[in-house]
């Protein structure tokens, strides 16, 4: 089995962003959707009339935000058409993937037409959120049967992590592995497999957990702020809580999954709590559906005083100015210096806030517990759909640990509440909680009251477990050196945002002394939210307002010095960045021999943003990446390379994928990209080992041709433009003279060719002399109290 081509049938919201993740991954696909019905007679014989709405899926593909593509090239391996001319076109295709509306019906119908062009062995699936995999395929043959499966994407498909794949009663179990297997590693998915029932695992317990929540604004007489004030961040869920959720996703959206587990339920307690409410009617019935028709429960509107967003009064239908519920369950949850401290001083609180969190949670966990072996394999598979395709922090047996199981239960039964009998086991074998570590990793309780292993895979490296494995080499405050095995060393950054400050660099320099005499190869990366937003920006600060200029410039040059340090070692170094790699975390991956970079990396030199340019080697670095290869004598040749530098330092630009991160060669075409983030530290591995197998070498030192006065008056001047024609403020200017002194290699010929050390004397004078600058102090000031940049 092998996938290189794929179709996608249906091209609305999901089907055209299905394939365009297909497309950001390299795989070429086919977009297909009906003919319009109300084309004119002329139109019926125009393709691209007859392609109209699968053409406008692609389109729509250019406008989302945030955007479905990696990079807007990628689309071009999307090849629009319809359903009634382009249908033989799915014979040259390895993968069908059903997305058009949720009615049995219609997709029974397309998988009748697809079985008439179908090869052997050709995979066939469906996108549904619900309905029954087996009863799509009804009167198919039973080799189709054995390659269809449902495959429920979760929206949108390039950031959501979970994939649910739902095998049919005569689906081939290799099938099964191999495409579990492939979405792990090509489309870079979390992958759950699950049991075909309604709404599967994810939505299943999902949809429950928001009726529950809905079920409980009427009970506690709350608004839907007061309620997302509690369960979101507070309870280890998103931001976006439960309301502010729902009008993401659409109510419209949101009452039909309900429906449809409504509708194929038959337990009378579990259907009525699917039942849409009053309000969830009415609101639909006023198109009141969420962000996609301006309001749903929050509004915004325009004020006196800017933009403001009401919330909703579920008992007047009238929007007012939201509230905050206070409560001290909330405030001493905040404290909690864990994620189950958190949630014990919330759950286990005497207040409004603290009952409405036990409530729903309660509500919760025996639900899941008591639907485990109808909709899946395990506590495991449970836990993971939650985590992927909710974003909670914790699934629901995770957080019943951490609120602990016995001291919960006792509570439930005293609130008159039956104990699952999954539960009863854990108890009555003397267990207090649902997961323990084993001697070979994590355990979890099973239907039975066996504990197993969880199957981890291979590619998975845990830093936390490696850790407590006793595998630290050497550590800090700031850093780890951590043994990954196979003679790799691992350079993780702990410090707070994995800002680079002394501790850091610290480490940085016995890694470099350690890996250089017992070990073959360097990994950079860590399992954090980001890789690294770059330098300590609040100690750099400190210091310029203590006017302590020799102690900052011994912290840039030492920067430097490490970095170098990093590029020269004898033996391979290979980065991992992933998010957010910004500034100085930039500056950490370009020295490196190789970057493994997570598909969803966003990098960038974004020093301008705090009045600053990059001091710690990222200008030079990056300069040497475009000019490498250049005759230093072709002048007209030079210019050019330099402006792309230029721009993309001075703009502060930031790339919105790994892929996106090439353009500005902050990846090379000899780095890799990982679709799963939750393998890249394993592929960065594999890279290091194969570097050091196949007898590396350190590389030389590098000497750069410069575009020197002439260049150095060329960018001045496009500079100048911008301040005139108000586009920068006089300090942009002002930061821009600077870093274009630094690119053009200061007042020398154009085409003089400089060395590493020249160039990097030059950056940290325009680093020292911009930092003394009280516009920029105001600048990194602000950008430490607002989190964004100050225009002054």
């Amino acid at each position: 089995m092998k996938i290189r081509k794929a179709a996608v049938l249906g091209a609305g919201v999901m089907g055209a962003a299905i394939a365009g993740h297909l497309a950001n991954v390299g795989i070429e696909a086919y977009l297909l959707d009906i003919v319009p019905r109300d084309l004119s007679e002329e139109e019926k014989q125009d393709r691209k009339a007859r392609n109209r709405l699968a053409q406008a899926g692609k389109d729509r593909l250019f406008k989302e935000k945030p955007s479905p593509l990696y990079d807007k090239a990628v689309a071009d391996l999307i090849h629009v058409g319809n359903l009634e001319d382009d249908l033989d076109q799915l014979r040259n295709v390895d993968w069908i993937i059903e997305v058009v509306v949720e009615n049995l019906k219609i997709k029974q119908d397309l998988f009748e037409q697809i079985e008439k062009i179908w090869k052997p062995g050709m995979i066939v699936s469906s996108n549904t959120s619900g309905i029954s995999i087996n009863q799509m395929v009804e009167g198919r043959s039973e080799e189709f049967k054995k390659h269809f499966l449902g495959t429920h994407f979760f929206n949108p498909p390039r950031y959501m992590k979970l994939l649910e794949i739902i095998p049919g009663e005569s689906t081939d179990p290799k099938l099964v592995q191999y495409m579990k297997a492939f979405a792990e590693e090509v489309l870079g998915k979390g992958v759950v497999l699950c049991k075909d029932t309604p709404n599967f695992i994810a939505n299943r317990i999902g949809t429950y957990g928001l009726q529950v929540t809905l079920h409980a604004m009427e009970e506690f007489d709350l608004g839907p702020d007061e309620i997302d004030v509690v369960t979101g961040r507070a309870m280890g869920r998103p931001k976006s809580a439960t309301f502010r959720t729902l009008d993401l996703v659409g109510l419209d959206t949101y009452m039909h999954v309900c429906n449809n587990v409504y509708e194929h339920v038959t337990d009378k307690e579990e259907k009525e709590v699917f039942k849409a409410s009053p309000l969830l009617k009415r609101m639909v019935e006023n198109n009141w559906i969420g962000s996609k028709s301006g309001q749903g429960f929050y509004k915004k509107v325009k004020t006196e005083k800017g933009k403001e967003i009401l919330a909703l009064d579920p008992k007047t239908l009238e929007y007012r100015s939201r509230k905050k519920l206070k409560a001290n369950s909330l405030d001493q949850a905040k404290r909690g210096k864990t994620l189950a401290k958190k949630l014990q001083a919330l759950i286990y609180g005497e207040d409004t806030a603290g009952k409405l969190a036990w409530y729903i949670t309660k509500k919760v966990l025996l639900y899941s517990a008591n639907r485990l072996e109808e909709i899946a394999n395990d506590i495991v598979s449970i836990d993971q759909a939650m985590k992927w395709g909710f974003n909670w922090d914790l699934g629901p047996f995770e957080i019943w640990d951490a609120i602990g199981v016995e001291t919960s239960v006792a509570r439930m039964r005293a609130e008159g509440e039956k104990i699952p009998r999954l539960v009863e086991e854990l108890l009555a074998a003397g267990k207090s909680s649902f997961y323990e570590k084993g001697d070979n990793g994590v355990k979890f309780f099973h239907i039975g009251g066996q504990f197993r292993e969880v199957q981890e895979n291979e590619k998975v490296i845990n830093l936390a477990q490696l850790k407590a494995q006793g595998k630290v080499i050497k550590g800090n405050s700031g850093a780890s050196l951590i043994d990954l095995g196979d003679d790799i060393a691992c350079l993780e950054f702990h410090s707070p945002k994995q800002a680079i400050g002394p501790e850091i660099i610290t480490m940085m320099n016995y890694a470099v002394k350690e890996v250089s005499a017992n070990y073959r190869g360097l990994v950079i990366g860590n399992q954090a939210p980001n890789f690294c937003v770059g330098a300590n920006l609040m100690l750099m600060l400190m210091e310029a307002q203590d006017y302590n200029w020799p102690e900052i410039d011994m912290m840039v040059r030492q920067f430097q010095k490490t970095m170098g340090s990093l590029r020269y070692l004898d033996k391979p170094v290979v980065a991992a960045p992933f998010g957010m790699t910004l500034g100085g975390g930039v500056e950490v991956c370009l020295p490196a021999d190789r970057l493994q970079a997570a598909a969803e990396t966003y990098m960038g030199l974004v020093e301008v943003g705090v009045g600053l340019i990059p001091g710690g080697g990222g200008t030079k670095e990056l300069l040497f990446r475009w000019m490498d290869g250049v005759d230093p004598k072709d002048r007209v040749a030079l210019q050019p390379l330099v402006n792309h530098v230029f721009m993309a330092i001075g703009q502060a630009k930031v790339s919105t994928s790994a892929l996106h991160a090439r353009k500005y060669k902050f990846l090379r075409s000899c780095d890799g990209i990982t679709a799963n983030s939750d393998h890249l530290l394993y592929d960065a591995k594999q890279v290091a080992l194969g570097l050091a197998k196949s007898g590396y070498k350190s590389p030389q030192p590098i000497r750069i041709p410069v575009v020197g006065e002439t260049g150095y008056s060329l960018m001045k001047l496009a500079a100048h433009d911008l301040m005139l024609s108000g586009y920068i403020s006089e300090h942009d200017y002002k930061i821009a003279s600077k870093l274009a002194f630094v690119l053009a290699g200061g007042n020398v010929p154009e085409g003089t060719v400089v060395s590493e050390e020249y160039l990097l004397d030059l950056e940290r004078e325009a680093f020292l002399s911009l930092i003394g600058e009280p516009k920029t102090q105001a600048r990194m000031q602000y950008m430490l109290a607002k989190g964004k940049p100050l225009r002054n």
